[in-house]
């Protein structure tokens, strides 16, 4: 794993630079004594006791040896879990904030503002004026992205054309995409490709298209998008600067999901989209049913790519995966 990777994970956590760079040089060094660790960082000894400080309150670090004169780099699955926790915390909090104020602003308001700022989008006209969102983005677009989805064959083809122009796309996926059949290589897979940044969260509030700073479509909610077919146009108002803070904030908490069209160390089109999948937290059925294979091969897979890269379990697998550029 490249360090700028590393450097990005710990802040997740809520590291700073001093405290990735120790931890970056006690998987180098240690078990070592504190001062060599920081001789070897360039810090000086209030920088060192900081940073190592945070390490240690992060569960990402301790003593090691007998003595505990030495220290070094700890398993970091406790500090993993309580990150899951607070991110899904956070998402929770905004989604119910978001989601309250979005309720209040429909039942109150929608009627009375007569389309200036919100426009509601149903049935036929939604194809169309989603291809005109796609075709008008000048610098980029932020997606909140989940079934259901409606059948818009070319939606693919014009995110392509879009990355193609060099706007950036930044899309949050929630787990059902990449567990939707064929989704993941038909649709997510040619635009990461392509060069969309993409991340991973559990589930997401709604689905959202944010067009540049200048409007989003989104619709009434998950559960509503499936039974009614509408999507709201929201043009510059302190809706569309709710919604880009939702995006946002869901963006900070999401997991990155990357691609490739490479096949680093030899590794099968068909590993990496195993991998993916169970990077991005699919279930063991989604991710059979995606690769067209049984629980059995599945799992024979997995064991064959634990043994090639040394991992006692999936964790482990993934980790090992991430470190050869494998995700």
């Amino acid at each position: 794993m490249t360090n700028a990777r590393i450097d990005a994970a710990l802040r997740l956590l809520g590291l700073d630079d001093a405290a990735a760079l120790v931890y970056r040089t006690l998987l180098e060094l240690a078990p070592a004594p504190l001062d060599e660790i920081a001789e070897a960082a360039g810090l000086d000894g209030t920088e060192r006791d900081a940073a190592y400080a945070a390490l240690v309150d992060a569960g990402l670090a301790g003593p090691a040896g007998r003595d505990g004169a030495l220290v070094a780099p700890v398993p970091p699955t406790a500090a993993l879990d309580l990150l899951v926790r607070q991110r899904a915390a956070e998402v929770e909090e905004s989604r119910l904030a978001v989601g309250g104020a979005f309720e209040s602003f429909r039942r109150r308001r929608l009627d009375a503002l007569d389309g200036h700022p919100v426009e509601v989008i149903t049935g036929d006209a939604l194809g169309p004026r989603a291809r005109q969102a796609w075709a008008s983005a000048r610098h980029q677009i932020r997606q909140l992205e989940s079934p259901p989805y409606l059948p818009l064959p070319e939606a693919t083809d014009d995110a392509l054309a879009t990355l193609a122009r060099g706007v950036t796309q930044r899309v949050v996926y929630s787990r059902e995409s990449l567990e939707h059949p064929g989704r993941l290589k038909e649709a997510i897979e040619p635009v990461i490709n392509a060069g969309e940044q993409a991340r991973v969260l559990p589930s997401v509030p709604v689905k959202l298209m944010i067009i540049d700073d200048a409007y989003a479509l989104v619709s009434l909610s998950i559960e509503e998008a499936d039974v009614h077919h509408t999507t709201l146009v929201v043009q510059p108002c302190g809706l569309l600067s709710a919604l880009i803070a939702l995006f946002e904030l869901s963006w900070r908490s999401a997991l990155p999901f990357h691609g490739s069209t490479a096949r680093p160390g030899g590794l099968a089109p068909a590993d990496r989209r195993l991998l993916w999948l169970l990077a991005g937290g699919a279930a063991d059925d989604a991710i059979a049913r995606e690769l067209g294979i049984s629980r059995r091969t599945l799992f024979r897979r997995l064991q064959i790519l634990m043994t090639r890269l040394g991992a006692a379990n999936r964790f482990q697998l993934a980790l090992q995966a991430q470190r050869n550029g494998w995700l």
